[in-house]
């Protein structure tokens, strides 16, 4: 088996150095467990791990934080078992998925439910747990309430439209394209191109001028005005990301609107805690109400070929790209 390791962050931003190496199967020490690796999903801070800019990352290391494929080693009860999981830990403070082993807790570790390919297995982890965490922070949406989610299209915007429509919600989502409009493949949502139209003025004549009640805001800076004033009285607004880190911030408008801002990050959360959200996942994606990510052929990579991966994530990749080791 190989893996990919990096010896240390690229001096500059445009040069990502990977590096493939040999890779023994690894024997599990006490509660742990060994799998061979069948799919990794390639997420953004993948790739910006492998350019430094996450400054509590250690080196050396093998990047990749979501998996899936068998435990080929640890407790009997889980050998030859498919499983899927991830972790904020993962590729970014020990090794991770992007080889042909990953040593993870035995705990950690959970089936992949039936009609889930290993493909797509491997592509599910980093946005569904990050949408879910960030739903669950804010208080789980529920049949009567309206929630918006801005970034749609992204992978985290997809997962968490899915998931705020199977718990009952009415969902609406923001795009800047008709080219993301078209990527985001959520037939369910009521979908708003914030390129053609005033965001929320939209949302406030969908909800008969009352607002969304939970605005998952995928993006930050860009959408922070016009979610704002999308907001129901009482809303709550959730941020994972932002391009400009300084906003203007209305705080009257804030406290007069009894709005809640929640921030998510979902490197916070280890294999362990990945696995809990897993568990409360796992009914929605076994009934088919919750989908994984289709994963096309042309967005699967080797290990050989984890660079342009790697590169087609950081250049904004609407699909989900995925190394299969």
């Amino acid at each position: 088996m190989v893996a990919i390791r990096l010896e240390r962050a690229a001096a500059d931003a445009p040069r990502l150095e990977l590096a493939l190496v040999e890779q023994r199967r690894p024997a599990p020490q006490p509660g742990q467990c060994v799998i061979e690796v069948r799919s990794a999903g390639v997420n953004p801070s993948d790739a910006k791990a492998a350019l430094g800019r996450m400054p509590h990352a250690v080196w050396p290391r093998i990047p990749g934080r979501d998996y899936a494929g068998v435990v080929v080693d640890g407790p009997s009860g889980l050998v030859g078992k498919r499983v899927w999981g991830c972790g904020g830990d993962l590729g970014i403070r020990r090794d991770g998925s992007h080889a042909g082993y990953l040593v993870v807790e035995a705990a950690s570790v959970r089936e992949i439910p039936p009609g889930i390919d290993m493909r797509e297995a491997g592509a599910v982890g980093v946005p569904f747990v990050t949408a879910y965490e960030g739903l669950r922070r804010a208080g789980l949406p529920g049949p009567g309430q309206m929630v918006l989610v801005c970034g749609a299209n992204g992978a985290v915007g997809q997962a968490a439209m899915q998931i705020a429509a199977h718990l009952g919600a009415q969902v609406i989502g923001v795009v800047r394209s008709a080219r993301a409009r078209a990527a985001c493949g959520a037939a369910s949502a009521t979908l708003v191109d914030a390129s053609r139209e005033d965001v929320a003025e939209r949302v406030r004549a969908l909800t008969d001028g009352r607002g969304a009640d939970l605005v998952y805001n995928t993006v930050g800076s860009p959408y922070f005005e016009a979610a704002n004033r999308a907001m129901a009285i009482g809303a709550r607004q959730v941020f994972i990301a932002t391009v400009e880190r300084a906003v203007p911030f209305d705080i009257f408008a804030f406290y007069r609107g009894q709005h809640t801002y929640v921030g998510v990050d979902s490197l916070a959360l280890d294999c362990t805690a990945c696995a809990l959200i897993l568990d409360r996942l796992a009914a929605g994606f076994a009934s088919g109400a919750l989908r994984p990510f289709p994963v096309a052929g042309d967005a699967v990579f080797g290990l050989d070929q984890a660079l342009p991966a790697y590169r087609e994530v950081l250049d904004g990749a609407r699909r989900r790209i995925v190394i299969e080791p």
